[in-house]
C-alpha cells in the first residue's frame, strides 16, 4: 500500500478542500492509504473526509501559536509516508520543507489558484520551497504559466490538471427537487434566481455581484457562503439579495436558474464546475481558469472582469429566456461530463504518484 499524507492549511470553506474530498472519494482504495492533516483547526470538510474512511488530523488548535512546527515533523518521522501532497500556501511554505527534512521521498505541490499576491517575500518563498517539489500540479493553464514565468519553475516540473466534480452528487434538479430547495431556502418558486456561492472574500469581488443585482430588482439573487466580508456584504446588499450563510451547495444550485461568479482571479473554480454539472448556465469573469472553461461560449458566458455594464448586458438575455437557460445549461452539463469528472482527476493524480515513486 502507498501511504499518502495530504497536508492543507485548513479544512474551512474553499475549493481546494472540495478537491481534496474528491481525491479521497475516488481514490484506488486497494492501492492508497490516505491521511489528511490540517495545519490548524478542523473545519467544515472534516466530516466529509471521515465519511470516506480517511483519517483526519489537526496539527495545531489555532494558527498561532504554530504547534504544527513540532507536531508535523513528529508525524512524518513516525509514519514514514511515501508521498506528501501539499495544498495551499502554508503547507507549501512550511510543510514541504519539513517533509523534505524528514526524508519523505515524493513531495507534490497542488497550486489551486493563480492569485495576484505573488510578490516580494511571497514570491521568494514560492521560488525557494518549490525547489523541493517532486512535481507541481496547476489547476489551470494560466496558473501553470505563472509558475513557469513568475516563479521560475521548469515546464517539466509543472503538470496542468484541471479540477473535477462529482457528477453523481451534482446533477440537474428535477422539478420536485427544485421546488423543495426553494422552499428550504424561502425563495419564491416563480421568480428567476441567480446564485453566488463561495467564500465571502475580496478575491470574489462580491461588491460587483451586489451592483449587478441592483440592476435586476425583479430577480432574486442568493449568496451562500461565509468569510471576512460577510458583515460588509450584509450591510450593502440591495433588497433582492439574500445572504443565506453556509448551505449544501447541491441545495443552492438546485434552487437556482443561473450561476454568477464575479471574481478578480481564480484557478479552476469548483463552484463553477459544480454549477455546470448541475445543468446551470453560468456568467463568470473572464479570468484564468474561468476563461479557459467558458471562453468558447459553450455552457456559459464570460464578462470583462470588474465591468458591471458587461455583466449586466450578458446576464439580461439569460434572465429573459428560459429556453436559452435550458440550452446553455444542457451544454454546460455535457461539457462537465466530458472534461471535468473528478474520477478522471483522481486517476491522473494517482498515476503521477506511481510515476514519481518509480523515479
Amino acid at each position: 500500500m502507498i501511504r499518502v499524507l495530504h497536508l492543507i492549511d485548513s479544512l474551512d470553506l474553499g475549493g481546494a478542500q472540495a478537491v481534496l474530498v474528491n481525491l479521497a472519494r475516488f481514490r484506488h482504495r486497494e492501492k492508497f492509504v490516505l491521511t489528511v492533516a490540517a495545519m490548524h483547526g478542523h473545519g467544515l470538510f472534516t466530516k466529509a473526509l471521515e465519511a470516506e474512511g480517511v483519517r483526519v488530523l489537526s496539527l495545531s488548535r489555532e494558527k498561532f501559536p504554530p504547534a504544527y512546527l513540532w507536531t508535523l515533523p513528529r508525524l512524518l518521522r513516525q509514519e514514514k509516508f511515501d508521498i506528501v501532497h501539499c495544498h495551499l500556501f502554508g503547507s507549501n511554505w512550511i510543510g514541504k520543507p519539513l517533509a523534505a527534512a524528514c526524508g519523505v521521498p515524493v513531495r507534490v505541490n497542488h497550486d489551486h489558484c493563480n492569485d495576484r499576491v505573488r510578490s516580494g517575500w511571497r514570491l521568494a518563498l514560492d521560488r525557494l520551497t518549490n525547489r523541493l517539489s517532486s512535481q507541481v500540479i496547476a489547476v489551470s493553464q494560466s496558473t501553470r504559466e505563472a509558475l513557469v514565468d513568475e516563479v521560475g519553475l521548469s515546464r517539466d516540473l509543472v503538470t496542468f490538471l484541471p479540477n473535477g466534480v462529482d457528477m453523481e452528487h451534482f446533477q440537474p434538479a428535477e422539478a420536485s427537487a427544485r421546488d423543495a430547495a426553494r422552499s428550504e431556502l424561502s425563495l419564491d418558486p416563480e421568480v428567476v434566481v441567480v446564485a453566488g456561492l463561495g467564500r465571502l472574500h475580496p478575491q470574489k469581488n462580491w461588491p460587483l455581484f451586489l451592483q449587478i443585482a441592483q440592476e435586476f430588482p425583479a430577480a432574486q439573487f442568493i449568496l451562500a457562503g461565509a468569510g471576512p466580508e460577510e458583515a460588509t456584504i450584509q450591510a450593502e446588499a440591495p433588497p433582492n439579495v439574500h445572504l443565506i450563510g453556509l448551505q449544501n451547495p447541491q441545495t443552492v444550485l438546485a434552487a437556482a436558474d443561473i450561476f454568477l461568479l464575479t471574481s478578480h482571479y481564480e484557478g479552476t473554480p469548483m463552484t463553477l464546475l459544480e454549477a455546470m454539472a448541475s445543468g446551470l448556465p453560468s456568467l463568470v469573469s473572464a479570468v484564468d481558469g474561468c476563461a479557459e472553461i467558458l471562453g468558447d461560449g459553450v455552457g456559459g458566458v464570460t464578462a470583462e472582469p470588474g465591468n458591471s455594464r458587461d455583466f449586466v448586458a450578458k446576464l439580461s438575455p439569460l434572465l429573459d429566456s428560459s429556453d436559452l437557460r435550458g440550452r446553455v445549461g444542457r451544454a454546460a452539463r455535457n461539457k462537465a461530463l466530458g472534461y471535468y469528472d473528478a474520477r478522471t482527476q483522481a486517476r491522473a493524480v494517482e498515476e503521477m504518484y506511481e510515476m514519481l515513486l518509480r523515479k
